[in-house]
């Protein structure tokens, strides 16, 4: 492995380099992996020596239909096909969803899985990013989290239920109650995706009440608890018209013959996934307790397959990152680019024992300076920093997101270019409710904004405040019945993005320009009700890379959510 490994990371438009080109760059074996959040128990040697008997048919032949290969997973799972859609991974289903079912805007806490930040601003649309705090762990507060949508007027909310990268966890009653009073909104997405790892309950998932709902999917993923990335497969539940919708839309043969294989080998193999699911839930608590008795590293609870992490003040997480890889061939996941985190934290995959040893002593090594080349913490000291390694993202963070027109002022006095409708008072839906500040977020100095003629404005209305609830009694939500629905407003159109030269000095904005309410989606590139373009958020010209900074079947298979017993 290359002594500087850092261009391998800047290269690449996901978060790390694939395993492939890892290993290319060595001498022929790559790295140890807690990168890639997936099981290691599953599949078997024998499931995988049957798949290499097979090899030369599955990469020959055409797969089956969509249909065909559903319907077999969904005999499985025992769920209706109808409410079924497969994916070519969790990926294609998120942009599909994106493309079909959220006009405008979408909340969704963060840090969490990119692509749900990522794909809407990529499409122009409005992301109203809810961040989730380190003083309590990372924990999401549902009851505030619809706080915040009411306050916004999103109208498709998110929730990663176990969240990526914390690896929080929400109990279903606590789900289904957000889900019945969002049920006004265009969309919610619960992304279960990790879900089979959990064990803090013993029927977690809401499959069965999203099949029931009118605006709810759940998304799902095969790859991650099968051990199978590479095959990219997954799927969403949810009503009929819902599935059917995108199931449309997706090509006949999005799914490829290996996962047509692995689909139809599952019945014989469900005594062996339910063990290597119970396996992962012993490395996890190992593995946890082996980390946390390093000095000054924090180790969050979690209930997907992998651990986030906190560094010792003073360790970059770059850094520590690059010297495992060099040093000790270990490949982990630094959080610096996922919108919410920073530097100082790592997402680390539960792996068995013997790994688990190695990624200790190269973290000793590194961290405290027990290797040839020195401590990676130069002392130990006290608080922290936000920084996620881009200007961008972080001015959006702590000054723009939620801060209404004060806000967007701020963050564009401190150099990031806006929209003409940045310029425009941010307020709710209805034309009178002003966005609050988001809870938590460190507010920037006052910064000298140019003043213009007064205007009318319409009265403010008071946003309700979340009511504190007992822990025996269960959360009070804002209800839809507060909040009634109102009459499109005339959205300024967006003024082409600057070009990066003028990042450090952005023109004044011109004059909005008025146009008629928009009845279908938001063209891509414009954003909506004054939010920011993918470009603008990542601090790009758009067209330039930003620097790098029902298992059920028979009865050998779990339940639904992967909870049950195993016979035999």
């Amino acid at each position: 492995m290359p002594d500087n490994v850092t261009s391998l990371f800047r290269s690449t438009a996901a978060h790390s380099p694939s395993m492939a080109a890892l290993t290319r760059e060595s001498d022929g074996a790559g790295p140890v992996d807690f990168c890639i959040p997936c099981n290691p128990y599953f599949p078997t040697p024998a499931m995988f020596e049957e798949m290499a008997a097979r090899l030369r048919d599955i990469i020959t032949y055409y797969p089956s239909s969509a249909d065909t290969i559903t319907a077999e997973l969904c005999s499985l799972l025992q769920l209706p096909p109808q409410c079924v859609a497969m994916g070519n991974g969790s990926t294609e289903l998120i942009t599909w969803i994106d493309h079909l079912l959220v006009r405008e805007s979408l909340a969704v806490p963060v840090p969490t899985f990119g692509r749900w930040t990522d794909q809407p601003m990529e499409t122009g649309k409005r992301v109203d990013m809810f961040p989730l705090q380190e003083s309590s762990g990372f924990a999401l507060d549902l009851a505030q989290y619809a706080e915040f949508i009411r306050a916004r007027g999103t109208r498709v909310a998110v929730i990663c239920n176990p969240n990526n990268p914390d690896g929080g966890f929400l109990h279903k009653h606590a789900v289904v109650q957000f889900m019945d009073a969002m049920a006004d909104l265009d969309l919610v997405v619960i992304d279960e995706s990790f879900l089979e790892f959990a064990d803090a309950e013993n029927e977690p998932s809401v499959v069965q009440e999203a099949m029931l709902r009118p605006n709810v999917i759940v998304l799902r993923s095969l790859g991650k608890n099968f051990g199978l990335h590479g095959i990219r497969f997954g799927y969403l539940v949810a009503n009929p018209a819902l599935a059917g919708r995108v199931r449309s839309m997706l090509p006949k043969w999005n799914l490829n013959s290996f996962a047509e294989h692995v689909v139809f080998m599952l019945k014989e193999h469900g005594a062996e996934y339910a063990q290597s699911l119970h396996q992962v839930r012993r490395d996890r608590m190992d593995m946890s307790g082996q980390l946390s008795s390093l000095p000054g590293l924090t180790v969050y609870p979690s209930q997907g397959n992998f651990l986030f992490v906190r560094l010792p003040v003073g360790a970059e997480g770059t850094v520590v990152r690059d010297r495992l890889l060099t040093e000790h061939r270990i490949l982990v996941r630094e959080c610096g680019n996922k919108i919410g985190s920073s530097s100082r934290f790592l997402r680390l995959v539960v792996r068995p024992q013997v790994d688990v040893r190695r990624l200790v002593t190269g973290l000793e090594q590194v961290l405290y300076g027990t290797s040839r080349r020195g401590a990676a913490v130069s002392e130990q000291a006290t608080g922290t920093a936000y920084s996620s390694g881009t200007a961008a993202v972080d001015r959006l963070v702590s000054q723009t997101n939620g801060a209404g027109t004060r806000g967007l002022a701020q963050a564009a006095g401190a150099g990031m270019p806006l929209p003409a409708a940045a310029s425009a008072p941010a307020v709710g839906p209805g034309g009178g409710m002003p966005v609050p500040a988001a809870a938590g977020l460190p507010q920037p100095e006052p910064q000298p904004v140019p003043q213009e003629a007064p205007r009318p404005q319409p009265a403010p209305q008071p946003v309700p405040q979340p009511v504190p609830v007992p822990q025996s009694q269960p959360q009070q939500f804002p209800q839809p019945a507060a909040y009634p629905e109102p009459a499109p407003q005339p959205a300024p159109a967006a003024p082409p993005l600057a070009p990066a030269a003028a990042f450090a000095a952005p023109a004044p904005a011109p004059a909005p320009v008025q146009v008629p309410p928009a009845t279908g989606p938001t063209p891509p590139g414009v954003p909506a009700r004054g939010g920011l373009t993918a470009a603008q958020v990542r601090g790009t010209d758009g067209l330039s890379m930003a620097p790098a900074t029902g298992w059920p079947g028979a009865q050998s298979w779990p339940d639904a959510a992967g909870m049950g017993q195993a016979a035999g």
